[in-house]
């Protein structure tokens, strides 16, 4: 399913090899919250999904786990930032915001973590609509 919508939505999309379930647990015991289940029936099909110019529009669950857990031991953010905790990143815009599933409390839409202003606002009602704008849009869609 994802992947017919993926390159339905956008011919020249890179698709990496699905994640295995040992990849999926590592996720969520890692960041201590499970994945929501859109985005773990995503990464089933394809553990990574590039457009234009190698954006990551969805990291690889192993990305996923690291860079989630490095945000949120970081020391320098605490100071700087809200926490990181409620929040599971999941792909970029190739300039330093970050998009991202709300965990506490558990929600389907995406938001994006706005890197210069520590703003966290919605961008999209599902995974589906985000994955659509991002690989459709030329620029910064969800400004």
């Amino acid at each position: 399913m994802w992947r017919e919508q993926i390159l339905q939505t956008m011919a020249g999309a890179e698709l990496d090899a699905p994640a295995g379930e040992q990849a999926l647990a590592v996720v969520e015991s890692t960041l201590g919250q499970p994945l929501p289940p859109q985005l773990a029936g995503l990464l089933r099909e394809c553990n990574g999904v590039r457009g234009r110019h190698g954006l990551d529009v969805v990291w690889s669950a192993e990305r996923i786990a690291k860079d989630n857990a490095d945000f949120r031991s970081a020391r320098d953010f605490t100071e700087l930032y809200m926490p990181f905790e409620p929040l599971m990143f999941f792909g970029d815009n190739g300039g330093g915001d970050q998009f991202a599933f709300v965990r506490t409390p558990q929600r389907d839409e995406v938001f994006v973590w706005d890197h210069e202003t520590d703003s966290r606002y919605l961008v999209s009602y599902s995974l589906d609509q985000y994955i659509e704008r991002a690989l459709r849009s030329t620029g910064d869609w969800y400004r």
